[in-house]
């Protein structure tokens, strides 16, 4: 129902196979089940919780419209809540189908808690595919309704296979309808999203309205699930009270915290053109293995240093003291303290180049996690040093809007 892409489309309510050059598949998915269309399908360890969930309701009910099942009727439940995720599925391939046609890379599917989440990788480059990408997961669960309700003519309501299409056909024009709501992360959300980007021929306008739009129809989840329940007329206890809070509550934090996230994600987007590692590169001295800290940091201060480099006898850099080693050692110990130890030597993935910027830059950070890099010239020639801290502070701000 939402789309992370980094998107993923969702028909909850709120990035294996298929990943361009054939990366491995990512661990921590859950149980996986299949790889259709070559996207694998992950159950997580959640979706068991929920189909228990659903047997141990649905199998009450059943007792009351067909109390001729006995105990059979919790494996009637049990079947109900497997057809259910299988047309959750559905609607997740659905959607993984349109990213596998305009190219965006789908990384996998996931069936959990709240529904099924399709990772797919990248943005879709139109509006208009934003808004068919977004739309034809709720069109195939209405699809999967009308097949329900067409094939309900031909049986019993008052038998099982009667009870369980009905069952199938409400959940699935649910799951339509909820997910048609227009705000971020669900699918309408992004279909409001396309519209507004459609109009403005901006795609962060889109977002920024969707994701309110998606803030506010979380506060109304929030207050106005109980409300409604409380106001059918059917005597509740306080059992039934508090597991509509509660279910109101959990579904008014997935709806605000997925468009807070889309917001977020638009806005790293927008700044990462413009995120070059010159920039953030500070001026570094150069010193030997053996040179006091308490000396290296004295020449640093003359020079209006950020950073120190060790360097070898013939001048080459070969480590970088860390900022935070040097933070650790105590004042009056420096003038006996060698940045030798505090430094840490410069593997291959710890010089950058320069020109390195957006999305090559945070690809190059991720491969070699570190506090500190050396930046270098294309030649080779050091250019500064560029601390974490710094990149880290500068993309806070920009996700914040500031």
């Amino acid at each position: 129902m939402s789309d992370t892409r980094g998107q993923q489309t969702s028909d909850q309510p709120p990035k294996d196979g298929g990943r361009p050059g054939g990366r491995p598949p990512e661990r921590g998915g859950g149980l996986l089940m299949g790889r259709p269309f070559g996207v694998p399908v992950y159950v997580t360890p959640s979706w068991f919780v929920i189909a228990a969930l659903i047997t141990w309701v649905f199998g009450g009910q059943l007792g009351d419209v067909l109390p001729e099942l006995g105990g059979t009727r919790y494996l009637v439940a049990f079947f109900f809540a497997v057809a259910f995720y299988a047309s959750v599925l559905v609607h997740e391939l659905a959607h993984t189908l349109v990213a596998l046609r305009y190219k965006l890379g789908v990384r996998r599917i996931q069936l959990q808690f709240f529904g099924g989440v399709s990772e797919i990788e990248n943005e879709a480059e139109t509006p208009w595919r934003e808004f068919w990408l977004a739309f034809v997961g709720p069109l195939l669960s209405l699809v999967l309704g009308g097949i329900c309700y067409l094939a309900l003519r031909a049986v019993e309501l008052s038998t099982v296979p009667g009870v369980l299409l009905t069952g199938l056909m409400v959940s699935n024009l649910v799951v339509a309808a909820f997910n048609l709501l227009p705000g971020l992360p669900l699918d309408g959300g992004r279909m409001l999203r396309a519209l507004v980007w459609a109009v403005s021929g901006r795609a962060m306008t889109g977002t920024v309205a969707a994701a309110w739009v998606g803030r506010a129809l979380a506060v109304v989840v929030l207050f106005g699930l109980p409300l409604v329940s409380a106001s059918r007329g059917v005597e509740r206890g306080t059992t039934d009270t508090l597991v509509d809070a509660v279910l109101a509550a959990v579904l008014a934090a997935i709806i605000w915290n997925g468009a807070t996230g889309s917001l977020r994600n638009a806005r790293l987007k927008e700044v990462l053109p413009g995120l070059r590692l010159r920039d953030f590169a500070r001026r570094a001295v150069e010193v030997t293995a053996d040179t006091p800290l308490g000396e290296a940091m004295r020449r640093a201060r003359e020079a209006q240093a950020g950073a120190v480099v060790v360097v070898d006898g013939r001048g080459e850099p070969i480590a970088i003291v860390r900022e935070s080693a040097v933070r650790a050692v105590p004042e009056h110990r420096r003038p006996w303290v060698a940045v030798g130890p505090l430094a840490r030597d410069l593997e291959p993935g710890l010089r950058l180049d320069a020109e390195l910027s957006g999305e090559a830059l945070l690809r190059a950070i991720q491969t070699t996690p570190a506090g500190e890099y050396l930046v270098v010239e294309a030649d080779g020639r050091m250019y500064g040093v560029a601390a974490l801290t710094d990149i880290e502070q500068r993309l806070t701000a920009a996700v914040a809007g500031r």
